[in-house]
């Protein structure tokens, strides 16, 4: 998310105590997220993709909602990049993924 970068406990501890390398990190964030060549909902629709095929639930929830409120993403085409990972990742995170899609 461009705007709030980082969500969780984890990432609230590194902003609060070493705010310098929390820094870093949205730099890279940043620089990763520029659009060079693929444009953001691209990328973000890629970013979907990789998370649910790691089976983070945590991670694809924030995904997907930062995907739909942010970049105005619809469920349509999240159910789409699924499907590749149904087809890459197997059965177990495409569910999972799904189940978490329905929620939203």
């Amino acid at each position: 998310m461009k705007n709030e970068v980082f969500f969780g406990e984890g990432m609230k501890v590194v902003k609060e105590k070493y705010p310098d390398l929390y820094d870093i990190i949205v730099k890279l964030n940043d620089t990763v997220f520029t659009g060079k060549t693929l444009d953001y909902k691209t990328q973000k629709l890629i970013a979907i993709g990789i998370v649910a095929s790691r089976c983070d639930e945590v991670a694809i929830e924030k995904q997907m909602k930062s995907a739909m409120k942010e970049l105005g993403i619809t469920k349509e085409e999240i159910a789409d990049v699924l499907r590749v990972v149904l087809l890459t990742s197997g059965m177990p995170a495409f569910t999972k993924a799904m189940k978490i899609l329905e929620k939203l």
